[in-house]
């Protein structure tokens, strides 16, 4: 069920990515009228929210293979902060 959760989690943030892409794309182009721009760009707001929070979760699940001091293999958390 896990795998199942994960599958869709990435489902929904590609969808979400390609509707904001989609979003700025029509913004770029200047042809939507004033009520439509300001619709596109609250729906890219929320989307960009939703895309952030997602990454963010899955920044936190992200482990780092690691060599223990006896040579066995282990897990830690990846903190992107940490040197390599």
């Amino acid at each position: 069920m896990a795998g199942e959760k994960s599958t869709a989690s990435i489902a929904d943030f590609e969808k979400s990515l390609d509707e904001l892409e989609k979003l700025v794309r029509d913004l770029e182009q200047g042809e939507l009228s004033l009520e439509q721009s300001l619709s596109a760009f609250e729906r890219g707001v929320k989307l960009t929210r939703e895309c952030q929070q997602s990454l963010k979760t899955a920044e936190q699940r992200v482990e780092q293979l690691v060599e223990n001091s006896d040579g066995t293999l282990g897990t830690r958390p990846f903190t992107p902060d940490e040197p390599a």
